[in-house]
């Protein structure tokens, strides 16, 4: 399944340019036989806009939502993307992905919240593994520094995902996440793994862009460097397949001896 990821910050503060970027990105990835296309942490609104994002906060179904599937639909591919999500009085730091149908197919709440700014914005959401089908694959949903805890990516290999889709809004001087740390949780969980980042300074943040596609065998098929950029790669089930059955890491293990780590 060829796979779209677009490392740009958008515009921060309006969501109105940002689907009008979303738009023209799905043109492209769709030209390009992408059947996903992937944007990042809090791609609707902007990451570092302080308040705003309880201001621009909306439902998982909400006009955003619906205008995304409309993308979705006019282009003929499934996108996933970072936005605040309004729940009553809550405010969660979400991913949603909606298919090439305009249907709505998972929502995945960030679990893990990093720093003093996010969690004086959000609330920490509860479920670490969200999945869909798509495209023969089981795609799963995380954010960002949810990714750094090897826990909740292994959950997910438990659970079979086989392309797992990272918004992220990852900062200097954290880089050798984006360039170490997922090459090796795909390797280690035998799975593909769709990091996409933001670009460029924005508040007092400075986003290191480096979004990669990395596969079973830990090896990057798509890097982007450190400027606005779409890149593809293909997750492919017959390569995902044969690298677990050679790779023997969770056939392997001994759940039995883990129980301290919980």
């Amino acid at each position: 399944m060829r796979t779209a990821l677009l490392q740009s910050s958008g515009r921060p503060g309006s969501v109105g340019e940002n689907l009008k970027v979303l738009d023209a990105a799905a043109g492209r990835a769709a030209a390009a036989g992408a059947l996903l296309l992937a944007a990042p942490e809090m791609f609707l609104t902007g990451y570092a806009i302080g308040d705003d994002i309880g201001r621009l906060a909306e439902p998982a179904d909400g006009e955003s939502a619906d205008a995304i599937a409309d993308i979705a639909g006019r282009h003929g591919l499934a996108i996933a993307y970072g936005y605040p999500e309004r729940d009553g009085e809550t405010v969660f730091n979400s991913a949603q992905m909606i298919s090439a149908e305009g249907i709505r197919l998972a929502n995945y709440r960030k679990t893990h919240l990093f720093g003093c700014f996010e969690r004086d914005h959000f609330t920490p959401g509860e479920q670490p593994v969200v999945q869909a089908e798509l495209g023969g694959l089981t795609v799963g949903l995380m954010i960002c520094y949810d990714v750094e805890f090897p826990e909740n990516v292994r959950a997910h290999a438990l659970a079979g995902t086989d392309l797992l889709v990272v918004p992220t809004a990852q900062m200097h001087p954290f880089q050798f996440v984006a360039e170490s740390m997922i090459p090796v949780r795909a390797w280690e969980n035998q799975l593909y793994l769709a990091y996409v980042n933001r670009v460029g300074q924005e508040g007092e943040f400075d986003f290191v862009g480096l979004s990669a596609l990395a596969g079973p065998d830990g090896v990057a098929r798509a890097r982007a460097g450190r400027g606005e950029e779409l890149v593809f790669a293909d997750a492919d089930p017959a390569f995902l397949a044969a690298s677990r059955e050679a790779n023997p890491y969770l056939n392997d293990r001994r759940p039995g001896l883990y129980g301290s780590l919980v």
